[in-house]
């Protein structure tokens, strides 16, 4: 039971992490996104460019910090990490231009945003740092 309970509080810790990095991804997307927006770059032009800034933020914190990754990186992690990344840019994209006609730009952008990181989020836990998460 104690061991469960272990778990349970570092899965926990886990996703109050993810959280926490994806909020500050979250305001590095967005704040290059409305300043590309407003320098009046397309909006999928600039949500591709502000995903990238967010991305190489992700990847720094997510891997120091949430999933406390000590080996050394290795180039299947960092290519996992870019599949998944391009699946929850993809889904964030999809959403996006199918809100565009049908709500404020503001809306559209958050709703891109909560598709992307429950993407970015079960990737990651799943199949990015999953043999970090299991030695805890």
């Amino acid at each position: 039971m104690n061991g469960s309970l272990h778990t349970f509080r570092k899965e926990k810790q886990t996703v109050w992490r993810f959280a926490i990095v994806g909020a500050g991804n979250t305001a590095v997307d967005f704040a290059v996104f409305f300043l590309l927006a407003a320098a009046g770059v397309p909006a999928a032009a600039a949500q591709v460019i502000s995903y990238g800034a967010g991305m190489a933020n992700s990847y720094i914190w997510n891997r120091r910090w949430t999933f406390e990754v000590k080996r050394k990186a290795n180039i299947g992690e960092f290519l996992r990490f870019l599949v998944i990344n391009g699946l929850s840019l993809g889904a964030s994209l999809v959403v996006l231009l199918a809100a565009e006609r049908l709500a404020p730009l503001w809306l559209g952008k958050g709703a891109a945003t909560i598709a992307g990181m429950a993407v970015n989020f079960v990737g990651s836990r799943c199949w990015v740092f999953v043999e970090s998460t299991e030695k805890g």
